[in-house]
């Protein structure tokens, strides 16, 4: 599945949240009219790919992710009309769209569901994990995501359903072979459709130990953890094995899971395409740099070595192990990259653009979040009343409550992390709502920086973040190297910038990316100073060296250069 040359190789994927991307009918939520309507910016940007994420029935306890139907749109976000005809155009243009596949858990409201709790010797019961009390409570320590234990107990059948989520997510039971082919047949009805690929939703969950054990306590949370005995469990592989085999294989499709706690050890076991499985997987490596003592809403901020430790890890050992690499800074889940990795004040614009080079030139897929392409930014200013997300809304409580901090400090852990950042409404102009919707209130409040930062203003200025992830994208699609070139880490002790190399046959890339807030001077490797050499693309200066190799970079300057010789090692 991943020898070199497949077509997702050479992609760019742009991820598209449908309830914050752009309302057609101005009620306030995005839908799937919405999408259709801006496939030609999605094209015009470059990418190859759109991923969507969930569009089918929903009670919306989780902003889609607790499904109910699998064979419906959620009415909120249009019809099976709607999509298929927002498949069509997108075909029409050369896009694929890969779609979630949520199924490591339904919604409770899904008619599995209901069945499964009326009673024991229901023919559903068997489809969800139910045990027994132990010691006349919980079967065992585990802590849900959303807080609380991951255990629900129901009295009409005097058992236990385990949800890693929200109460209204109960997990499937992958062990019985009927809810895997239930998935497979849902696979089926929209690989039938026409679609290109799935995004897996915490498909590294799907398996967990039998023996269900106690979690460790971490990050002073009440519950145990449970990726203990959940992730990357006995069976998960089996399980995707048997996906391949009897659906998968029979489409040319891309898959993408993501494996939250997974390392690269564990990652390859998931994409080596000798073993066919999945093509890529979402690792959280990156994104546990900046974790501490409340976990993902510490106040840390990432450390630049680390940074350049972990994605080199993932650069290095995938390529060794016939694996493909998935590259991202931000999505749904995670808050705005240039908040998070670089500067969204100041050097906003010159630190967005330097953080796409970085990812866009290494080896493997990227992904482009909304927003991401004109720099959008976390939201600075907003109460805990403006925010709809169950794991922040969780959180918030925890810091109240449980560890009796301070409001400022509370919000301020929100403002930085919080997952509704991702999700305010794409900024398009500077026209009410910033032309996502006409209505008098959006699902959640459009961020107020809108009027400085949005597609309009963006595409009217050739130096913006838009046209260089333009160029960027383009460069990608132009130069073979960066689907195939060799990665190097160069200078891996320097505190102020990541810089690598690209090698190929004939050429290599030399990418220089600056994490610094000042001039600073950066010196060429004696191997390649010499080389005849050419920007390629930059933020700012063209970065030429002198004769010594060395070059002075601007605070967060990125530049790529192709440099004639040095061969592939």
């Amino acid at each position: 599945m991943n020898e070199s040359g497949k077509w997702w190789q050479k992609s760019v994927v742009y991820q598209v949240y449908p309830k914050s991307f752009n309302d057609s009918n101005n009620d306030g939520v995005g839908d799937l009219n919405g999408i259709t309507e801006k496939l030609s910016y999605i094209k015009e940007l470059g990418a190859d790919i759109i991923w969507l994420n969930p569009i089918y029935d929903s009670p919306h306890v989780d902003n889609g992710y607790d499904i109910s139907n699998y064979r419906s749109i959620d009415a909120s976000l249009g019809t099976m009309m709607d999509f298929d005809q927002l498949l069509k155009r997108s075909h029409d243009l050369g896009l694929k769209v890969i779609l979630d596949l949520v199924v490591n858990h339904t919604s409770d409201q899904h008619p599995w569901f209901k069945e499964s709790k009326k009673s024991k010797n229901s023919s559903y019961h068997d489809y969800y994990i139910w045990k027994n009390p132990v010691e006349g409570h919980e079967p065992n320590n585990w802590g849900s995501s959303f807080g609380g234990s991951s255990w629900e107990y129901v009295k009409s059948v005097g058992q236990y359903y385990l949800h890693l989520f929200a109460k209204q997510q109960p997990d499937l039971n992958w062990e019985n072979p009927k809810v895997r082919q239930e998935v497979f047949d849902v696979m089926r009805f929209w690989l039938d459709k026409g679609i290109d690929g799935f995004r897996m939703d915490v498909i590294s969950l799907i398996s967990k130990k039998p023996d269900f054990p106690d979690g460790p306590i971490v990050q002073k949370k009440k519950f145990g953890d449970y990726y203990y005995g959940a992730a990357n469990g006995p069976r998960v592989h089996d399980y995707l094995k048997e996906m391949n085999k009897e659906v998968l294989s029979h489409y040319d499709v891309v898959t993408v899971g993501e494996t939250p706690h997974t390392n690269v050890e564990e990652a390859v076991k998931y994409v080596d395409r000798r073993r066919q499985e999945l093509d890529m997987v979402f690792h959280f490596d990156h994104m546990h740099l900046d974790y501490g003592e409340y976990g993902k809403f510490s106040k840390n901020r990432f450390k630049l070595l680390d940074l350049k430790d972990v994605l080199s890890r993932w650069q290095t050992e995938m390529a060794k192990h016939h694996g493909w690499n998935s590259l991202y800074w931000s999505n749904h889940d995670q808050a705005r990259a240039v908040s998070r990795f670089g500067n969204d004040g100041k050097y906003r614009v010159s630190s967005a653009k330097m953080l796409g080079t970085l990812l866009h030139m290494m080896q493997g897929t990227p992904y482009i979040y909304e927003g991401e392409e004109i720099g959008m930014t976390n939201v600075h200013d907003a109460k805990i009343s403006d925010y709809n997300d169950l794991e922040t809304l969780d959180i918030y409580n925890r810091f109240q409550n449980d560890y009796h901090l301070t409001e400022e400090e509370t919000m301020k852990a929100i403002h930085m992390k919080s997952r509704d950042n991702a999700r305010t409404p794409m900024q398009w102009d500077e026209s009410k709502n910033a032309g996502f919707s006409k209505a008098d209130k959006t699902w959640l409040k459009v961020n107020s920086n809108f009027r400085s930062i949005n597609v309009a203003r963006a595409k009217d200025n050739p130096d913006s973040v838009f046209y260089y992830y333009q160029k960027l994208i383009q460069i990608r699609h132009d130069y073979p190297i960066i689907t195939t070139g060799q990665y190097r880490l160069i200078d891996a002790n320097n505190p102020n910038v990541f810089s690598y190399e690209r090698i190929g046959n004939d050429n290599t890339l030399l990418v220089i990316c600056s994490f610094a807030e000042k001039k600073i001077q950066y010196k060429v490797p004696d191997d390649l100073k010499k080389l005849d050499h050419k920007v390629l693309i930059s933020n700012g200066d063209q970065y030429e060296w002198d004769t010594s190799g060395d070059v002075v970079l601007q605070p967060y300057a990125a530049v790529v250069y192709l440099i004639q010789g040095k061969e592939m090692l």
